[in-house]
């Protein structure tokens, strides 16, 4: 089943430096890791992001541990942290602007139904004899 927030996760751990230099410029890239002081931004060598490494599982990029706190995440909850957004399709919408992407096009809204006659009826009786074929 396709998950747009996966895509997202997703999208944002093959870009995970860019994030990481939009979102803590005060951190500077070591090997394949971000080094910042913490979530707010801090100067410090606690909060490390992952930069590289599989889509998910151990060792993901785009995932942070924070060796002072024992704080750990994903780019989502940095850009969250960061930007103060608190609903979470405002953060979505954030991550897609920070990707360069449009907002998905959702579905137009199911049209109304018109309602059937009741059973019992003689227009449900009408209705079901037309609708049926010879054996």
């Amino acid at each position: 089943m396709y998950s747009e927030t996966e895509d997202l996760v997703r999208d944002l751990a093959e870009n995970a430096e860019g994030v990481c230099r939009a979102y803590l410029p005060a951190g500077r890239r070591e090997g394949s890791y971000w080094i910042v002081g913490d979530l707010q931004n801090s100067p410090g060598r606690s909060l490390f992001v992952r930069l590289t490494g599989p889509a998910s599982g151990p060792g993901a990029a785009g995932k942070f541990t924070d060796g002072a706190t024992g704080e750990h995440g994903d780019l989502l909850d940095i850009i969250r942290e960061r930007t103060g957004i608190s609903r979470f399709p405002d953060l979505l919408a954030e991550a897609r602007a920070h990707l360069g992407r449009p907002r998905p096009v959702l579905p137009d809204a199911p049209v109304p139904r018109k309602a059937k006659t009741p059973g019992g009826t003689p227009a449900a009786a009408v209705r079901l004899f037309a609708a049926s074929v010879p054996v």
